[in-house]
């Protein structure tokens, strides 16, 4: 059944619609919610019609269209999913991570100063639309900086450089990569303190559990599904930009970290309660000079098969958890309906 060509579940009964562009990060989850019994669809947001007169289905709405859908050959999937997240909230239905979280997915500035607003700190940066500009921006550094895209995901545009010099050649050269939203970052480069960054996982409000992902190995591409691990064009390991050492042949970047400080996870987790933001991993560097600085929020987070195994919860299973429990809330008998039935698209 299907309105339009929107998915619905069978028997049109309220269930989790999840609501994404990428197939090979979608296992994980799936699994999660099978295994908990909590009834999801599905929803692959890369064409299709919305009829914005039509009631959308009952059920509960979970965003997870991803700043990085342009480099999947999804280039409308973003806009697709603010049309269609504002319908779905102005039909009175009840969206997880919803429109104007979209917003801070698909854009650093939102991100950082909506920290900066929070009293967290956050790297210096300069925001330069086009290329006219860029190397002005960067001679304001005293040291080494980073450029990279507003609208990234999977390290897009990362770039580490010692002197406006070397950044001007790169600037006017055919390697220089044009951000989706034409908005190239130009930011102070930090080197993490041990060699590693720190994500925190957080879901419907709640701290999951903490990771450290190795920067001398793993550079400025720390995305922990494991698709993220494999070039989908060769299918050989992929070796980051920004690595400082190529990956160890079957050794994780990515490990339960569990000396986090709690204080400082706190302030993590309020920010994402006022910001209205129900899942994400909240990604921060220690530095050498003893700074503590957030650099990114990602809000349709993925979790690695590795630290899954060793950490005290899983972070696919909290969100089947969670969303189950809004689907008892808002639809109760919901659950109990549909327990059991498989769900296909």
């Amino acid at each position: 059944m299907s309105i339009g060509t929107l998915p619905l579940a069978a028997d049109g009964r309220p269930v989790i619609y999840a609501i994404h562009e990428n197939p090979d990060w979608w296992p994980p989850f799936e699994a999660a919610f099978a295994e908990a019994g909590v009834p999801v669809q599905p929803w692959l947001l890369v064409d299709g019609a919305l009829d914005i007169d039509a009631l959308p289905p009952e059920g509960i709405f979970w965003s997870r269209i991803s700043a990085s859908s342009h480099t999947r050959g999804h280039t409308r999937s973003k806009d697709y999913a603010r049309g269609l997240l504002s319908w779905l909230e102005a039909s009175g239905r009840r969206t997880v991570n919803g429109r104007r979280v979209l917003e801070t997915e698909v854009s650093k500035i939102d991100q950082l100063t909506a920290l900066r607003a929070a009293g967290i700190d956050t790297p210096r940066t300069i925001a330069v639309v086009g290329r006219d500009g860029l190397v002005d921006a960067s001679r304001r550094f005293a040291g080494p900086f980073i450029s990279k895209h507003n609208q990234g995901g999977k390290g897009l545009g990362v770039r580490l450089f010692q002197t406006s010099e070397e950044f001007a050649a790169y600037v006017s050269s055919d390697a220089f990569e044009e951000p989706a939203d034409g908005i190239t970052l130009v930011q102070e480069y930090l080197r993490p303190a041990g060699g590693f960054i720190t994500r925190v996982e957080i879901v419907g409000g709640e701290f999951v559990y903490a990771i450290a992902a190795d920067t001398v190995h793993g550079g400025f591409q720390l995305c922990p599904a494991d698709a993220c691990a494999i070039d989908p064009q060769t299918g050989l390991p992929v070796t980051p930009p920004g690595a400082e050492a190529a990956p160890l042949p079957g050794v994780s970047l990515f490990s339960w970290r569990q000396d986090v400080d709690r204080d400082f996870v706190e302030t993590l987790v309020q920010f994402t309660r006022d910001r209205g933001i129900e899942i994400a991993g909240v990604e921060f560097i220690e530095t050498a000079d003893g700074r503590r600085v957030v650099y990114d929020v990602n809000t349709n987070t993925n979790y690695n098969a590795e630290v899954e195994r060793s950490a005290p919860a899983s972070g696919p299973a909290s969100i089947a958890r969670y969303l189950g429990g809004l689907l008892d809330e808002h639809y109760p008998g919901a659950q109990a309906a549909a327990h059991g039935t498989e769900i296909h698209v």
